[in-house]
């Protein structure tokens, strides 16, 4: 019956559940531990090429393409917080410019 919902044969199936992992499945998961423990760590705001990079500091070998792979079947993406930048400077000594012509912006009224 599960053969058939899932389409996939009674042998393919039994293979399936009867031997271990893959090398590199069981390796995956366990780069998945400590790339989600970097992660946590940096407060969910690291990336795949630092990750790597601290992968590499503690001696795991795993390329940036790998990790951003296992970063993305799992689900974890880097928050990415906007930079705050200042584009006005209204506490200047500057001097201001001069009302050279002499407009009126007082309304009489409304429209």
């Amino acid at each position: 019956m599960m053969c058939r919902v899932f389409r996939v044969s009674n042998s393919g199936f039994y293979y399936w559940l009867n031997h271990p992992k893959g090398k590199r499945h069981v390796e995956s998961i366990s780069l998945l531990k400590e790339i989600s423990d970097i992660y946590s760590e940096s407060k969910k705001v690291y990336g795949s090429p630092r990750i790597a990079a601290k992968l590499a500091k503690k001696g795991i070998r795993a390329s940036r393409p790998r990790v951003a792979r296992i970063m993305r079947k799992a689900g974890i993406q880097s928050i990415i917080r906007k930079k705050w930048v200042k584009t006005t400077d209204s506490d200047h000594a500057h001097p201001v410019a001069e009302n050279v012509l002499n407009r009126d912006f007082s309304a009489i009224r409304p429209g």
